[in-house]
């Protein structure tokens, strides 16, 4: 069952601001959106919940009309058992990484009224209820226990659990970072089993970073962080039964068993789903295991010549045991329908586009609920398809980006929406996409914006050097003069997969965006070869030369850009963070001809220092490809800076380390480069907290007027 969590809308008190977008006015939650937290649906299809200051509300889905609390309070997040007896209730929160967090809960019966404390009310983390809401298991101190919630009883199931050592149904940082998700556990649908995975991190290498915090002398703070190249935790499959109390590893010794990134319950009380892959991830098992004897099968294997997405997974078991599964086998990414032997039934979705949402099945109609680009790579449309026949039916707007959340018996659906030009909106909606009534709307957030001159984007394609198209953006002043010629400030991420140009809403740098332009700036973004929506050729020609494509591209389109008779060609500048931080590195390097300014905040700067599985999943080890590490890795080309340079990292940041940035640094200066670094002080790689994110806006803001 999917987390539901909480997203509390902040309004600040609003002084008297000029009719421009500020930086005062985006910081101070002035345009701050309204929405709609943790919307799920119940059992009946007729109602749903959300969370709200009060409480968990119930809603009707005929009426929309509030029909009162089922829980009063304050909570982070909550969870129906499957039966919607009780329900789990996230009260505080402690957060790790990005998935991971400690947390306080407590499980209430809706019957009775009884409140019951997991872990006697200390922190655990990944609590999930048992299928016959009897039980909750979780996680404390590495290792997995499981709690019965009639009596309390507290059993442990692993005694093993280590700080930086062993985990046990606990992603290690890397497992989290680049699989997406902290659990690895499930239980068994008849509620008689756990199947979970071991994680042996006690020989992979260990990350320290230096924590500051007013102390006296700085503190280390370790954590295992296994660098391209570098050994991986040993991870195992243990099933634990509950009649015998008794745990046995699963013998995985005939399959793919290097990587085991999910756990997935099937509809069939004793059978459980492992996907795994070995190092090389370009191809992954589907394996299927009895929960009564523990033997272990394999249903099929997913393959691809470059890489198999196993961050990515679509799985669903229907009632028959048979399942739904996402794969990008044909080109793009679509869905198929396997019999429960695994054996292919047919091809459900097929086209020029890509399935990017998996929302659930109908069994009544036989019809998959999913999330479409089939009305263009920029947009993102819900739809209806039917698995027999292939008929499908559009439920949404036809533009923009479009998400939904379904009523337990599909008849009605929460529909999410916003564009570049409209923020968010949330419309009740029937099973046939007819709106029922609009739940809420971000007018005051838009009126506000218009008030102070807000310029949308334009959508259009730039051709590269070898004839893709390529999808890009442009924001032009208000008062724009085509005779004119303008600086051009260009922004883009670039990672493997990724989409910045795309026909949504952005409220956070589209805000400091048209700050820019109200400055006199143009801003563009261009989507360039290896990121993601337009097919796997295009995401995937990367492969084993991480940023070299990526970089042709960018200058391609910054060239393209200053043949514009409103483009200043001498006042091209380039943006990004992170990943765009590494290829805005290459722009001030290998495009230094081309750019005159660039910001690089939290840039990789050599792929030798990221993670395994993200940069071996694209460029095998640096063993085996140490050229595509080296040649285009920005520190190698740091004698090419000319333009003027802005390079910010966190000194706590986790994920990028700041080591990136000081290797950097150190090849600028021993090439007698002159640039601007900026260090925040134990901050981690979102760079936030305290007047930061203010105080760093600013300084780009400055850069920008002044070198641009």
């Amino acid at each position: 069952m999917k987390k539901i969590l909480l997203s509390v809308a902040i309004f600040a008190s609003v002084a008297a601001f000029s009719q421009e977008i500020t930086l005062d006015k985006i910081y101070s939650g002035y345009y701050r959106g309204k929405g709609i937290a943790g919307i799920a649906s119940l059992k009946n299809g007729e109602n749903y919940a959300v969370i709200e200051p009060s409480g968990i509300a119930k809603y009707s889905y005929k009426t929309s009309s509030k029909e009162g609390n089922i829980v009063d309070g304050r909570f982070e997040s909550y969870e129906f058992s499957g039966d919607e007896t009780k329900i789990l209730l996230q009260k505080e929160s402690e957060q790790i990484y990005r998935h991971s967090f400690l947390g306080k809960f407590d499980v209430k019966d809706l019957k009775s009224g009884k409140t019951v404390s997991l872990n006697n009310g200390n922190y655990v983390q990944e609590p999930r209820f048992s299928p016959d809401a009897t039980k909750v298991a979780f996680i404390a101190d590495n290792n997995l226990f499981w709690q019965d919630l009639n009596t309390g009883k507290i059993t442990q199931i692993t005694n093993d659990g280590k700080k930086n050592s062993i985990l046990n149904g606990l992603a290690d940082w890397v497992y989290e970072e680049e699989f997406g998700h902290a659990r690895l556990y499930e239980w068994t649908k008849n509620s008689d089993a756990i199947v979970f995975v071991k994680s042996d991190e006690s020989e992979v290498p260990e990350m320290n970073m230096q924590m500051y915090q007013k102390s006296l002398y700085p503190t280390d703070y370790r954590f295992k962080y296994p660098k391209a190249g570098e050994k991986n935790s040993v991870v195992s499959a243990h099933l634990y039964r509950l009649d015998n109390s008794k745990t046995t590893q699963l013998n995985l010794t005939n399959f793919k068993n290097y990587y085991i990134p999910n756990v997935i319950q099937t509809a069939k009380a004793d059978e459980m789903i492992l996907i795994t892959s070995e190092r090389v991830q370009n191809a992954s098992d589907v394996l299927k295991v009895n929960t009564k004897t523990g033997s272990v099968t394999k249903l099929f294997t997913e393959t691809d010549e470059k890489w198999v997405d196993t961050d990515n997974v679509t799985m669903e078991f229907l009632d028959d045991n048979s399942f739904i599964w996402g794969s990008e086998r044909d080109g793009n990414r679509h869905l198929y329908w396997y019999d429960q032997n695994g054996k292919l039934k047919k091809q459900i979705t097929k086209g020029n586009w890509e399935v990017t949402d998996y929302y659930g099945f109908n069994p009544k109609t036989k019809e998959v609920l999913v999330q479409t680009t089939e009305k263009g790579s920029i947009n993102k449309v819900v739809s209806k398809i039917n698995i027999e026949n292939g008929k499908s039916a559009l439920l949404s707007n036809a533009e923009g980006n479009n998400s939904a959340s379904f009523s337990g018996n599909y008849n009605y659906f929460i529909e999410t929406s916003s564009s570049a030009k409209k923020p968010y909106t949330y419309v009740l909606k029937d099973g046939s996409g007819k709106t029922v009534k609009e739940l809420q709307n971000n007018n005051e957030q838009l009126k506000k914006l218009e008030t102070d001159n807000f310029v949308t984007k334009e959508f259009f394609t730039i051709p590269n050097e070898v004839g893709d198209q390529m999808n890009a953006w442009i924001m032009k002043p208000k008062n724009f003069d085509k005779n004119k010629k303008y600086p051009l400030f260009m922004y883009q991420y670039s990672g493997p997969g990724s989409q910045q140009v795309s026909n949504s809403w952005d409220a956070g740098n589209g805000l400091w965006f048209n700050h820019l332009v109200q400055k006199g700036y143009i801003v563009a973004c261009v989507d360039g070869r290896g990121t993601g929506y337009k097919g796997n050729k295009f995401k995937k020609v990367t492969y084993m030369n991480l940023g070299k494509y990526e970089i042709e591209d960018q200058i391609a389109a910054a060239k393209w850009f200053g043949k514009q008779s409103y483009i200043d060609a001498s006042r091209i500048g380039i943006f990004g963070w992170s990943f765009g931080g590494y290829m805005a590195s290459l722009a001030l390097t290998k495009g230094a001809d081309v750019f005159k300014a660039g910001i690089a905040v939290a840039p990789v700067t050599n792929w030798r220092y990221y993670d395994t599985v993200y940069t071996e999943r694209f460029m095998r080890t640096p063993q085996e490809n140490p050229s595509g590490y080296d040649d285009n890795s920005p520190t190698s080309h740091a004698k090419l800076l000319k333009g003027k340079f802005l390079l910010i990292h966190g000194t706590a940041d986790d994920n990028v380390h700041f080591q990136n940035s000081l290797e950097f640094t150190e090849a600028l200066i021993q090439n007698k480069k002159q640039f601007d670094f900026m260090a925040y002080p134990d901050k981690n790689h979102g760079i936030y907290g305290g007047n930061t994110r203010p105080q760093l806006y600013q300084k780009m803001t400055d850069f920008i007027l002044e070198n641009l």
